[in-house]
């Protein structure tokens, strides 16, 4: 599979994962759509895409707000743009247990980890069905394969994406539609800063763990080689991705683990 002369539509596109995956793809030759809640980000993000000869077009998104999503995806495609793949890495986390997390918080993350995703999804599949292709990627994460202490909503959402995808791409296969679930580990990426406390602020920091895994720029080089082979899953990150086969064939010794690792 090659990205040259196509367009990817990347969401989260003004940090993380999602800015070192719209600036690899640039360089394979693809042309970007990237969105973002944060506007300068995103503008920061298509300077250093233009910088390497690169094309990439702004659409500011909240993924909380579902008529501009779809909006959005239809002002797009009305403008001709042909999308082939759609790359969504916008998301939230959490810090805090369940008996103390409020509803509220719990409802703002699926809003933006499952909802926005789906409204997205929905916006531009129709798309790429009459074009005949499309690549769909999301992002869970290795609590979206499991349960992990602080991670309660943040895990359900990466839960629902996966029975989303799966019976997406059941559906659409005939159609030329593929899947790709990214399962990122230790990513040094904000998503520990901005993840939300019990009382929904911030958390304001990034996490020990995080801190010491593998670079945004190393993982998107995992996600595009793994793009390339059109994986259904993607694994992101270092030792810890183990986890996946204790859960697998011990769990027994993952319930155990579950309960004894410091998840801060």
């Amino acid at each position: 599979m090659k990205f040259d002369g196509k367009t990817c539509w990347v969401t989260g596109a003004a940090s993380g994962m999602g800015k070192t995956v719209s600036l690899r793809l640039a360089l394979e030759g693809a042309r970007l759509i990237l969105s973002d809640r944060d506007a300068e980000g995103l503008k920061e993000t298509a300077r250093e895409i233009e910088q390497t000869g690169g094309s990439a077009r702004i659409e500011p998104i909240d993924m909380t707000d579902t008529e501009a999503i779809f909006a959005t995806a239809r002002r797009v495609i009305e403008e001709g743009e042909i999308i082939y793949g759609l790359y969504q890495f916008a998301g939230i986390s959490q810090r805090s247990l369940v008996a103390e997390t409020p509803i509220e918080n719990d409802r703002k993350i699926m809003e933006v980890n499952f909802f926005g995703v789906v409204a997205l999804t929905k916006a531009v599949l129709p798309h790429m069905i009459e074009n005949g292709e499309g690549q769909l990627v999301g992002t869970s994460s290795l609590v979206g394969k499991f349960g992990f202490p602080y991670r309660s909503a943040y895990s359900s959402s990466k839960h629902a994406l996966h029975g989303f995808f799966e019976s997406l791409v059941a559906e659409n296969s005939k159609y030329n539609i593929r899947v790709s679930m990214l399962i990122p580990g230790r990513v040094q990426t904000n998503i520990s800063k901005f993840a939300l406390k019990k009382d929904g602020k911030e958390h304001g920091q990034m996490d020990p763990g995080q801190a010491s895994g593998i670079t945004a720029e190393k993982a998107a080089k995992i996600i595009i080689r793994g793009l390339k082979k059109e994986k259904r899953e993607i694994w992101v990150g270092g030792k810890e991705m183990l986890m996946l086969h204790i859960r697998r064939f011990f769990p027994r010794l993952y319930f155990y683990l579950a309960t004894r690792i410091k998840p801060m």
